[in-house]
């Protein structure tokens, strides 16, 4: 193996730490946001949403603390925060979208 390939294999961050592949894993949520992102938002589940929001919050804060730094799981919830708060705001604009025909919809 090349030096830095071994310097890689051997890294506290390596291919063979969960450092590494943890955050590979977490892409599965990024990428699930994605696919969503043409789907009506009456589908998208607010609490869920939130949840998701929340842990990557945590996660990305974790990602920073830890030693040595994951910025590989850093961005990783940076992303998927990114595109869940996208869907959470979708979901909050449908429902206040649908309260309003809602009222419109009742004759004074």
């Amino acid at each position: 193996m090349t030096s830095l390939v071994k310097q890689l294999w051997n890294s506290p961050m390596g291919i063979k730490t969960t450092h590494f592949w943890g955050p590979v894993a977490n892409w599965g949520f990024v990428l699930a946001g994605l696919w969503d992102l043409n789907k009506d938002p009456e589908n998208v589940s607010g609490a869920m949403t939130t949840a998701l929001c929340v842990y990557s919050g945590l996660f990305m804060r974790f990602a920073w603390r830890v030693k040595p730094r994951n910025y590989l799981l850093l961005v990783c919830h940076m992303a998927n925060e990114t595109v869940q708060l996208y869907h959470l705001q979708r979901k909050i604009r449908y429902e206040l979208n649908k309260k309003e025909k809602k009222k419109e919809a009742i004759p004074a």
